[in-house]
């Protein structure tokens, strides 16, 4: 085989992310004086790599720009702005949009080095996820776009790489034009990307493809491995597939198998490989294996590609439902958006993992990625953890531009194990009735069965007995809300399997527990619903009795910044979560946690500070799996009544300042819950997720506030201004919240001036890792109250 010189090193894969000292500056939709003359003839496409004088430029001066480490979310920062406009409501009221250009263009710049020995082989750039419309320029060369804000894009800059030179990434993103109704955040949200190849490599865009097959107590690992030779002349390979335990022992491995590809040449190539006994990926135990494809050349590596999997079936049947490695599961699942308090859509990796972990600490099994293909960390997490997935594309069409997204989505995404079911779209109500997207959901799920044939696909259909459409060719029929349908659709179809892909949509006010219309609060009980909804009991009891319905994702498992239903300004984001923006758990926490889990759940609600009611009623609610449970105000009893099915108690309590006390039991054993009323706040308190952190500039670490009284039990009411500082290693704060749906405080601070109020006796701030190794204090202060202080080590 004749080698040019100059490509006869050894070249193998290096996947390296970038995140580190971007320049970041804000430039202008309207004004071009004030977007760097971008729009103008001399910033036009008409010469290829023409950029003199442009941020995309070798020669321009960024020393003036921010500089910030990805992702970033510059939305996020922005002030909120009442505008009477529903894009505006919807998005949360962050100053940015069409109705202001002056925020709505973002640049981003990054300088990197190749060395001269690095040359021979192929560079590409990966973008996880840019919000929005993204344009992209290496050393001034354009190298494309992407339109959406949601699908991961990759570009191969080999031609524009500089060796043993100054390189400059560049970035525009036009935040201006929506693309949902909820908050979307602005910039390079998710992780950055430069990859090297050998020019013989596996496919970087889902070139490797694993899936299981179960055969008696054994099963079969189906490889399909795509190879691209990207060298001057053909070229001859071998292929090796192996399967490894998660310690890394080798447990199968093929033969090698002979590659010949033609220049420019892709070609796709199937093995099989047999794995006794295998150890089941499943919600309880997510045990992950390992898949490696192996191109050698000459005997010697140049492509090495490991992807983890998973061995399990799904099954879903028309009569009993959902079927996990063939055990009949329910779904206990939330819709989630994808931002968090404090930091926007720009989430340390962490956090994926610190959210899905509350979720499953709730009873939840499942998560639907609404309404937008997913950060890759959040699968990580779940994959992980034991979380099933329902991965949601953006939009129900098939134009060249949404079906390559929805390819890309599945491309990158079908080998995490925890995917059960891919979703094609979300409430079209133009089309989801019509003939045209009957046809345009054949296109996609004829798309879906040829890049994955392992699963299947849903649609998320707000209709309730309604076949015409888009129902008539989906394989498992999906209902968002109108359950009142779902009786007579499934008598009328009965061989259609039936999931809900979004139902409840209650509304409540962490720690609130009356109507209030100025503050833009609801009660926080599970009592309060929009027309279209209903609450938790309902949807649940409805569901647990149907095996043929098989589970459902609740509207939201989180609240989110955005629709924020019931009201609209001061109010900037939604009550829909069964946890606030900040995982605070309300009421309805309890009601699933009783319902979904094994734990033992005895909850109160409200709690008993209520200086002034003397004697006015209460309504108390308890949650509870216990079978019944007797109710007591300072040592009297209030009755004793047995916990209905997927049900929940009542009591009328005229308050009075004391005690009040639940004893409940479950199957003999004896439940205690209790709430008092507590002095006045006197102290802070800091609880951490975790006490040690990884020093990669990376790792993070949830900090979550509250207030004691004197006798060390939390004040529920407190409403303190909190300030905090941190000294020791570069750990920094970046960002702050309280779960306040209304309040319009600043998530990001001044370096040196971070605080926050406590909303109802909670707040949270969430500190990221630096790249020094030893100790970070965290202190938290305030008016009259005794000061807090936690250490956190780096290592």
């Amino acid at each position: 085989m004749n080698i040019p010189s100059f490509a006869q090193k050894i070249i193998t894969r290096q996947e390296q992310k970038i995140d580190d000292n971007w320049k970041f500056h804000l430039g202008n939709a309207s004004n071009p004086a004030l977007d760097f003359n971008y729009g103008l003839w001399e910033s036009s496409f008409s010469k290829s790599g023409a950029a003199d004088g442009m941020p995309y430029g070798l020669k321009f001066n960024d020393k003036e720009w921010q500089t910030v480490q990805l992702p970033h979310d510059w939305a996020v920062a922005l002030p909120f702005d009442y505008l009477r406009d529903g894009d505006q409501d919807a998005h949360g009221y962050k100053a940015i949009g069409g109705h202001y250009p002056q925020n709505s263009i973002g640049w981003y710049r990054k300088e990197f080095t190749v060395n001269h020995s690095d040359s021979g082989g192929r560079f590409e750039l990966r973008l996880d996820g840019v919000y929005r419309d993204s344009k992209v320029w290496i050393n001034g060369y354009y190298v494309g776009g992407n339109y959406s804000g949601y699908t991961s894009a990759t570009y191969d800059i080999t031609d524009f790489i500089r060796f043993g030179k100054k390189n400059i990434i560049c970035v525009r993103a036009d935040a201006t034009h929506y693309e949902g109704w909820f908050y979307e955040g602005a910039g390079i949200y998710r992780h950055v990307w430069l990859n090297r190849y050998n020019n013989l490599h596996v496919v970087s865009q889902g070139g490797l493809y694993v899936r299981t097959e179960k055969n008696g107590d054994n099963a079969d690992v189906i490889f399909q491995t795509a190879l691209i030779n990207k060298n001057t002349e053909a070229a001859k390979a071998t292929l090796q597939t192996l399967v490894l335990d998660r310690n890394g022992k080798v447990l199968a491995s093929s033969k090698q198998m002979p590659v010949d590809l033609d220049f420019n040449e892709e070609k796709t190539f199937d093995s099989k490989l047999k794995l006794s006994h295998p150890t089941l990926w499943d919600i309880d135990n997510p045990y992950l294996y390992r898949a490696v494809a192996i191109v050698r050349q000459n005997g010697q590596v140049i492509d090495s590609v490991p992807v983890r999997f998973g061995v399990r079936t799904f099954a879903f049947d028309k009569d009993k439902g959902f079927f996990l490695n063939g055990k009949s599961v329910k779904i206990k699942g939330t819709s989630n958006h994808q931002d968090h308090a404090g930091v926007g859509s720009a989430l340390p990796d962490y956090l994926q993992y610190y959210r899905i972990e509350l979720l499953k600490q709730m009873g939840s099994n499942a998560i639907r990625t609404t309404h937008n293909p997913p950060t890759p960390e959040l699968l990580d997490a779940c994959d992980s953890l034991g979380m099933l997935v329902m991965d949601e594309t953006r939009l129900l069409t098939s134009g060249n531009e949404y079906e390559k997204e929805f390819r890309d989505l599945i491309l990158r995404d079908r080998n995490h194990p925890s995917i059960f079911i891919w979703s094609i779209g979300n409430e079209e109500y133009a089309t989801q009735r019509t003939d045209i997207g009957k046809r345009i959901a054949l296109n996609q799920i004829m798309l879906q069965k040829q890049l994955d044939p392992s699963r299947t696909a849903t649609y998320a259909a707000n209709m309730g007995n309604v076949y015409h459409g888009v129902n008539e060719v989906i394989p498992v029929r999906g209902f968002n809300y109108n359950l009142g349908g779902a009786d007579a659709y499934h008598k009328e179809h009965p061989n259609q399997p039936v999931i809900g892909t979004e139902v409840a949509s209650t509304v409540s006010t962490r720690g609130i527990y009356i109507k209030d219309t100025v503050n833009c609060y609801v009660p926080d009980y599970d009592s309060i619903f929009p027309p279209w909804a209903s609450t938790a009991e309902y949807w649940w009891t409805f569901a647990a009795k149907r095996d043929w319905f098989m589970g459902g994702f609740a509207w939201t498992g989180f609240d989110y910044r955005g629709e924020p239903t019931p009201y609209t300004w001061p109010n900037i984001n939604s009550h829909f979560g069964i946890m606030d923006m900040c995982g605070f758990p309300k009421t309805v926490y309890y009601y699933y946690q009783s319902w979904w889990s094994d734990s033992d759940v005895l909850h109160i609600a409200p709690h008993w500070n209520w200086k002034g009611d003397e004697g006015k009623e209460k309504i108390v609610w308890v949650n509870s799996n216990a079978d019944n449970v007797e109710l007591f105000l300072n040592g009297k009893s209030l009755g004793k009544k047995d916990m209905p099915k997927y049900g929940h108690l009542e009591w009328k309590v005229k308050y009075e300042p004391g005690t009040l006390e639940a004893i409940g039991y479950r199957n003999g054993k004896k439940l205690i819950a209790k709430v008092e009323t507590t002095g006045a706040p006197a102290a802070i308190k800091l609880t951490p997720s975790k006490t040690e952190l990884l020093a990669d500039n990376e790792d993070a670490v949830v900090v979550n506030v509250t207030v004691l009284d004197k006798d060390g039990r939390e004040v529920p009411g407190a409403s303190s201004l909190i300030s905090f500082e941190t000294s020791g290693t570069d750990a920094a704060i970046i960002g702050v919240g309280n779960g306040d749906p209304s309040s319009h405080e600043a998530d990001k601070c001044d370096a040196d001036n971070w605080h926050r109020k406590l909303f109802n006796g909670k707040a949270q701030l969430i500190l990221k890792a630096g790249k020094e190794k030893g100790t970070v204090s965290l202190k938290a202060s305030a008016s009259g109250l005794a000061t807090a202080e936690i250490q956190l080590s780096e290592n």
